[in-house]
């Protein structure tokens, strides 16, 4: 007899240390449609899986639930629509969207702005502009005329940001990031706000420094404890103290 129908997930970022995480601990409750620029998730997909070197006949369970790999370039005109398409095409629906690709490769002073102007586009660009158009054309591709079935299915946007959008860390150059992550947490306030007019909750997640202050695996399942949850238009923290939301 068939099992329920497992959720789907649309997943970014998913060849970064949360991705892969989020993709090992969670293949089993999801279908993962694992979005990665460059480094392949660190699990079984269509594109790679394990094999046994003394039994390369016989099966492999990790292998029973492979995610579908998707590479893509967010960046690039035309992506963000191929990497929904793709997602419906294989799976039929979308019920989470994970935002978890994320540019934090520029951490530099005020004063250097006008000189790395052209790095602080790219890092907003990704930070903030491609979640919202991703959500966006997955509401206007499936979500927007389902408003009941959305309910059902408690289908939802989980952004991931980080506490550097509500704090002030002093010496650490973080501003443009900061600024960045800031924008994506009210963003996802409205977010929420718009998209329930179709059913469709969204929340972020903000934890601190992972895995040096908190553990990856605690972020991945808070993502899980939001997708199961009925908040919406809310910002999630996760630091060393423990989990609050946000007013």
């Amino acid at each position: 007899m068939a099992g329920p129908l497992k959720r789907v997930c649309l997943l970014t970022g998913a060849g970064g240390r949360l991705g892969s995480a989020f993709c090992r601990s969670l293949a089993a409750r999801f279908d993962i449609a694992a979005v990665y620029r460059s480094r392949h998730p660190d699990v079984p997909s269509q594109l790679e899986w394990l094999r046994d070197p003394l039994r390369p006949a016989a099966s492999v369970p990790e292998n029973d639930d492979a995610v579908f790999a998707i590479q893509a370039d967010l960046s690039e005109d035309g992506a963000l629509a191929r990497v929904v398409d793709l997602a419906l095409a294989r799976f039929g629906r979308i019920d989470l969207l994970v935002n978890a690709a994320a540019d934090v490769t520029f951490w530099g002073p005020l004063l250097e702005a006008e000189r790395l102007k052209e790095r602080l586009r790219a890092q907003l660009e990704l930070n903030v502009m491609v979640p919202v158009r991703l959500a966006a054309l997955v509401a206007e591709r499936f979500w927007r005329d389902r408003r009941d079935e959305n309910a059902a299915r408690s289908r939802n946007v989980v952004n991931v940001s980080s506490t550097s959008g509500l704090h002030i860390y002093g010496g650490c150059d973080q501003s443009m990031y900061s600024a960045s992550k800031a924008a994506l947490n009210y963003i996802t306030c409205h977010m929420a706000d718009e998209f329930s007019a179709f059913g469709v909750r969204a929340n972020a997640i903000a934890p601190t420094s992972f895995p040096g202050q908190i553990p990856t695996e605690r972020v991945v399942s808070s993502i899980a404890g939001l997708d199961g949850s009925d908040v919406t238009g809310k910002v999630l923290v996760i630091d060393e103290s423990g989990e609050h939301m946000t007013p």
